[in-house]
């Protein structure tokens, strides 16, 4: 029994797992050893090469290729034609397949349109990728970052609303009313 969605023009391999409710789109191709969970969204002429692993409720846009290597946790939103890359110093005539870096995007990360993710990093919880960025090192939670190469420019909510912090390192999200601390340059949630 099928219990996710598959438009007649997908290739799904064997040997992959899909969880209940996912929808996988026009022209996209899912190769076998990966792991999609459940509720996730997997848009119109994507990749998920052998090895990878979405969470829940992943939202990958149109047009992204997601490498072997690739781990995004629960919540994660990839733009439209985001990338990751899996070889820090690719060549067509010499097979690296046996360097592959692990990339992880941490659970409620959003990575903008036209990204790009250098290989063996790590994109912290909730973290903000503006669109175009081309990120080269590990992002931390909650860090707003965008521009090539990405820079650090300010902190974001759950709700990715941008953070102002006041003098004692605390912020308040306008939206939900949650509280945030900010120590030795690490936010945490305090409640409400």
């Amino acid at each position: 029994m099928v219990l996710y969605s598959v438009h007649q023009s997908a290739i799904i391999e064997d040997a992959c797992e899909i969880g209940e409710g996912t929808k996988i789109w026009h022209f996209s191709h899912i190769m076998a050893g990966c792991i999609i969970g459940k509720r996730c969204n997997i848009g119109q002429n994507v990749v998920i090469s052998s090895g990878v692993v979405l969470g829940d409720n992943v939202k990958v846009q149109n047009n992204v290729s997601i490498y072997t290597g690739v781990i995004c946790e629960e919540n994660v939103f990839l733009g439209p034609s985001m990338v990751f890359t899996n070889v820090i110093n690719p060549r067509s005539a010499i097979s690296r397949k046996n360097e592959y870096l692990k990339t992880i995007v941490r659970k409620g990360a959003s990575i903008g349109a036209n990204a790009t993710i250098v290989c063996g990093n790590e994109i912290g919880e909730y973290a903000m990728i503006g669109a175009g960025a081309v990120v080269t090192k590990d992002i931390p939670a909650f860090a707003l970052v965008y521009g090539n190469p990405a820079r650090q420019k300010g902190w974001v909510s759950e709700f990715g609303h941008k953070l102002n912090f006041d003098n004692e390192g605390f912020a308040i999200c306008s939206e939900s009313s949650e509280k945030y601390a900010l120590i030795n340059d690490k936010v945490t949630k305090c409640g409400k």
